[in-house]
């Protein structure tokens, strides 16, 4: 099948930024959030694609401009007002979703920290491409600031301005690498140099992503394979969705301008050349960094990059395939006397003996009126969190083939309210290092280069849980 680019729709919307009703942490996504009643919010919230706003809002039913840039003119300023109104709105009515319509606009958004980032259009835009270049400005300014929220908004409107003229141009997305932003937009705002500007090479060359002249006095590749397991397993024990996610991530310290060959045991470049299925791993999903070259990949599957400088992702795929879960769970619930309920959890590590699960937390939900925990393990630790209504057991090395037991003694006031919540799903949380649950790896990486130099490759595998839960009956 040949990978091709989507082309982009000319309906380009706009970009606002805005403070968030609740500071929730770091992360971007379309999270909701709640304001308590007659309570305060601070955060802020940027516009993109198109023009843009940027509004700090002060009180629950006032906000006010942060920071703005028009880019087409197309939208009314006055528009992106009714977005915290609407927002809060379809809130209290339990209807939140990432695209919210006030007449014949409609805002686009995401939520970073303290922060709304929003794009706003009055035509069938591409919201794929907003919501990638929404995320892709977090990135930036991420990079940039080191963290992004209203302060940082405030103390850099000059740079933010310049990287808001560099990310966008008359609503289309334009050079969005912060590596090659760096080049020429600094954070020495108070400098004032003369001459002519000098923009990079890399803006105009056919290799965007990397800049000319790098130099290191050891080249190295380091990749890591990271793996990460989603399953989620019925009350009566059977396997409701299993699927395992995968990224390669490289760190690149290479001179000059290296090309990249990585291999694989992938299936279909096995059964090209007549090797057969023994070994290899049928890749689902595959997507690439912009680096790698799309036509050699769909001619002979080779995978062969010049890469960018520094940490970045390679590729990324997708196994549809049944995984034996990693680490079992067992639990038991019996009630006593309708005043105190007791908890037996069973783990058991179903990997291969010469593994270890690192980090191991087993989230167990219990009564949200339960009180007086006592709690015994036969490795690792315990701790109560009432304010989630879960006990977190804390395994620090799990070994493959083990079995490990904790009991928890709690005491119920009323035992039928437990029966009115339901029970949320155990939830766990591991890492296992030296580990892929496909059975990917990595065949060779060459490096080529004009110059000749000797360059060494590592390669590390993880495999850690992604969204991984078990139901209790």
């Amino acid at each position: 099948m040949a990978l091709k680019a989507q082309p982009l729709r000319r309906d380009p919307p706009r970009l606002a930024v805005f403070p968030a009703l609740q500071n929730t942490g770091c992360g971007t996504g379309f999270s909701q959030t709640a304001v308590e009643p007659g309570g305060h919010r601070r955060g802020t919230a940027v516009t993109g694609t198109g023009e843009g706003v940027v509004w700090a809002c002060q009180t629950r039913h006032s906000a006010k401009p942060l920071i703005s840039r028009n880019y087409k003119g197309d939208v009314g300023l006055g528009e992106i007002e009714h977005f915290m109104g609407l927002l809060l709105q379809r809130e209290e009515e339990g209807a939140l979703t990432p695209l919210l319509t006030h007449g014949k606009v409609h805002f686009l958004w995401i939520k970073h920290a303290n922060l709304y980032l929003v794009a706003t259009t009055k035509k069938n835009g591409n919201a794929s491409l907003v919501y990638s270049f929404l995320y892709k400005v977090v990135e930036v300014f991420c990079e940039y600031f080191k963290e992004l929220e209203e302060e940082s908004i405030r103390d850099n409107f000059v740079i933010i301005y310049e990287l808001l003229d560099e990310l966008m141009d008359f609503g289309f997305p334009q050079t969005t690498d912060s590596k090659i932003l760096q080049e020429y937009i600094t954070q020495e705002g108070n400098k004032l140099e003369t001459g002519k500007s000098r923009v990079p090479t890399t803006v105009t060359n056919a290799v965007s992503w990397r800049s000319e002249g790098i130099k290191y006095k050891k080249n190295e590749v380091f990749i890591d394979v990271i793996e990460s397991v989603n399953l989620l397993v019925s009350a009566n024990g059977s396997v409701l969705l299993s699927e395992v996610v995968g990224t390669i991530k490289l760190k690149v310290f290479l001179s000059g301008m290296p090309e990249l060959r990585l291999g694989l045991n992938d299936r279909v470049l096995f059964e090209l050349t007549g090797r057969g299925k023994n070994k290899s791993v049928e890749l689902e999903d595959v997507k690439f960094h912009q680096c790698v070259r799309l036509s050699r990949f769909d001619n002979d599957r080779t995978i062969s990059f010049i890469p960018p400088d520094g940490d970045f992702e390679l590729m990324s795929y997708r196994l549809n395939t049944q995984v034996k879960p990693l680490i079992w769970i067992e639990s038991v619930i019996e009630k006593f006397s309708h005043s105190r309920v007791e908890i037996m959890v069973k783990a058991k590590g179903q990997f291969k003996k010469q593994s270890v699960a690192n980090g191991v937390e087993i989230a167990v939900p219990v009564p949200s009126d339960a009180d007086s925990p006592k709690f015994k393990t036969s490795v690792g630790s315990a701790r109560y969190l009432p304010e989630r209504n879960l006990v977190i057991w804390t395994i620090k090395s799990f070994p493959g083939g083990k079995e490990h037991l904790m009991r928890a003694h709690f005491g119920l006031p009323s035992v039928e309210k437990e029966e009115e919540e339901g029970r949320p799903p155990i939830s766990v949380r591991f890492e296992i290092p030296y580990f892929t649950v496909s059975g990917i790896q990595v065949r060779y990486m060459k490096i080529i280069e004009k110059s000749g130099y000797q360059a060494l490759p590592w390669v590390r595998y993880i495999t850690q849980s992604g969204d991984y839960q078990l139901r209790t009956s």
